[in-house]
């Protein structure tokens, strides 16, 4: 599975990088090729010498290296690997991830890079926990960055709970999953819709939704990652541009579906936006005035069904269309009467009524309703339903996974 595999490891500061040196070890095992980034902090705990020896290889450590540079080595160390993997991931190398920066070889490498990036964090668990280590890993999911770990037990500081790095061999085996999925989809073209649509009352105001488009993201994430040629038509989101991903943005719902038949023809189409029902007839050129008097009368019309001119479509129908159901009662028996109505043929069905935080929120619980029936799917992260979906999507269309991954 690994063999003549390129690997570029990054080693950050931790007590838990003594562990990237078994983990050079059985890659090589493996016979994948391994060439190390240490960060400065990394030396503390591991020595170049050490890493060198394992690895068969020079360590890199000094982003103003002028032999090294000379030949813009940051670009070349993150474009000549197959797979970017960050071991141990510390709190502080994650934050810097999120925001982009690139101060040291480590991060400018992983910001030069168009390649996969697994990262396996470690640290105390109050740092694991705390708001800003969770968004920060939040923002990195979002673009991609797979994660294995952390475990649980006893940590080196002497407190016991999340934090622990995962052991070498399960990474190898993140690894392995990784790269043998990575092409799994590179001969297919999909679709993805995503956010709320906001449709004019006049130049202010307009008719919209609480969707936040995390899930239809992670999807078109998903997606890309298993190699799956993806374009991403969005309605207005603060979610970042998944990797790999074209996006088209839209503002309405006649806007998104013109958007989505200038994509066609594609293999999958996954309509995960939240697309406004109605929309103002006639919305106003000027703002409307709060008169002394009775409100403005707003004669509403209905709007493009998407899903349903999708996978109603004729020569040019994707091989699997797939819609979402929002429900706030009823939820899987709306979702069936909706897939037959739309004639699509997957409905992932959600429960969207207040306390359940799934607009907005990071976690989701979903139904999905096929043909065959109904398959209830456990709470899982918004990240984690769209690495689900991918894999079934790659089944259905009959991509299967190659053996040992």
């Amino acid at each position: 599975m690994l063999q003549d595999r390129r690997i570029l490891l990054i080693i950050s500061g931790g007590i838990a990088a003594y562990k990237s040196l078994e983990l050079i070890r059985r890659l090589r095992e493996r016979g994948a090729a391994v060439r190390c980034i240490m960060t400065a902090a990394a030396e503390h705990f591991v020595t170049p010498l050490s890493v060198a020896s394992l690895s068969e290889d020079k360590v890199y450590t000094d982003l103003w290296s002028l032999t090294d540079e000379s030949e813009m080595g940051h670009i070349r160390l993150s474009r000549e690997a197959d797979l970017v993997v960050v071991a141990p991931a510390s709190a502080d190398l994650i934050a810097r991830m999120a925001t982009g920066l690139a101060d040291d070889l480590a991060t400018t490498a992983l910001l030069a890079s168009d390649k996969p990036v697994l990262i396996a964090p470690t640290m105390n668990l109050m740092m694991w926990a705390h708001p800003a280590t969770q968004a920060n890993l939040a923002t990195i999911e979002a673009r991609g960055v797979k994660r294995i770990g952390p475990g649980s037990g006893e940590l080196a500081c002497g407190e016991v709970g999340s934090g622990r790095m995962a052991e070498p061999l399960e990474i190898v085996v993140a690894i392995e999953r990784i790269l043998a999925g990575a092409a799994r989809l590179a001969e297919k073209r999909a679709l993805v819709t995503s956010g709320p649509t906001r449709e004019p009352i006049d130049p202010v105001r307009y008719i919209s939704n609480h969707s936040s488009g995390k899930q239809g993201h992670a999807i078109a994430a998903a997606l890309a990652a298993l190699g799956a040629d993806t374009v991403l038509v969005s309605g207005p989101t603060q979610e970042p541009s998944p990797a790999g991903v074209r996006v088209v943005p839209v503002e309405t719902a006649a806007e998104m579906l013109a958007a989505c038949e200038a994509v066609l023809p594609v293999d999958v189409a996954v309509m995960a936006a939240a697309v406004a029902d109605w929309r103002v007839e006639t919305a106003t050129g000027h703002k409307l005035k709060k008169d002394i008097g009775a409100p403005p009368v707003l004669r509403l019309a209905e709007n493009p069904d998407i899903l349903a001119s999708i996978a109603q479509r004729g020569n040019d129908r994707p091989a699997l269309v797939i819609g979402f159901a929002a429900e706030t009662e009823n939820v899987v028996e709306n979702a069936r009467r909706k897939r037959l109505r739309k004639q699509c043929d997957w409905i992932l069905a959600n429960d969207v009524s207040p306390g359940t935080d799934t607009f907005g929120g990071d976690r989701n619980t979903v139904h999905l309703v096929d043909a065959d029936g109904i398959e209830a799917w456990p709470v899982m992260t918004k990240r984690e339903v769209a690495d689900r979906l991918a894999e079934r999507i790659a089944q259905h269309l009959g991509v299967s996974c190659p053996r040992g991954s």
